[in-house]
């Protein structure tokens, strides 16, 4: 099943108000596993950023990690690029309203989106596993960042990441161009287009694959069948949440051997 109308769906309830919209980030924080590492790691990286960085925030989507980084770093200039006009204009009218005048948005290709050097941060997650021309996009990131500056992206693995595991068995997320990463594809794809060094690990171990079928893949069913599920959702979430929260926790806390996801670090 595609599930870009279930995500237009929440966006439009949450975007009646900034209020809702922080809502919206907030519980997307809690929910999405993918958040609790890419946090981590940002966390990790603001203790030793510059005073004013510049960040690329590479198809930003809904822009929750666009809002993360704003509001933690009041003295950055953030750039935030999408392929989807309509996801600009909703980010960049959200923005507005809350006075981030540090962030501003722009409709790109990320195949055809280039700078002279100049981010010290360029953040992409869930969007590699879209993307064919792969090894251009990393070349275009090289070329547009400051000499130490640091690529982070989250992408799916290559050991079910886009929930395929057998031959012939199709994407639960069908807007997927591949199923997947291997570490060492993605280093050597890295390496290949420009950065001098590569680090990368596992996500969604065995913790979070159980955290991700509760919080996500379920409830996401559920609504393809009928979104009269919406009403039931919050009932759902008491019962299950709790279970999901501490299987988050472990697995952004622990190694993993394997693991349906990646999160891969790149310097230039």
């Amino acid at each position: 099943m595609q599930y870009d109308p279930i995500k237009r769906s929440l966006g439009n309830f949450f975007n009646q108000s900034p209020f809702l919209r922080k809502v919206f980030y907030f519980l997307l924080d809690l929910l999405l596993l993918r958040a609790w590492h890419i946090h981590l790691e940002l966390k990790k990286w603001m203790k030793n950023a510059p005073a004013q960085p510049k960040i690329l925030d590479a198809g930003m989507g809904f822009g929750q990690y666009t809002y993360f980084m704003a509001k933690h770093l009041k003295n950055a200039e953030i750039l935030a690029v999408d392929v989807k006009e309509e996801q600009i204009a909703d980010c960049s009218n959200f923005f507005k309203q809350i006075n981030y005048n540090h962030v501003s948005f722009k409709i790109a290709d990320l195949t055809q989106y280039k700078t002279e050097p100049q981010y010290d941060l360029v953040l992409c997650v869930d969007v590699m596993e879209h993307i064919l021309e792969d090894v251009l996009v990393f070349k275009n990131y090289v070329s547009s960042m400051k000499s130490g500056g640091m690529l982070l992206i989250s992408t799916p693995s290559d050991q079910g990441g886009s929930d395929v595991h057998d031959d012939g068995e199709t994407s639960f997320i069908e807007e997927h161009v591949r199923d997947g990463y291997n570490i060492k594809e993605i280093e050597d794809k890295l390496l290949k287009a420009g950065f001098s060094r590569v680090e990368a690990r596992y996500s969604y171990g065995a913790p979070g694959k159980i955290a991700w079928r509760l919080s996500m893949k379920y409830p996401i069913l559920l609504l393809g069948v009928s979104k009269l599920f919406f009403i039931i959702l919050p009932f759902y979430f008491l019962i299950t949440y709790p279970f999901s929260f501490i299987l988050n926790f472990l697995d952004s806390r622990l190694t993993h051997s394997t693991g349906t996801g990646l999160v891969v670090k790149a310097w230039k």
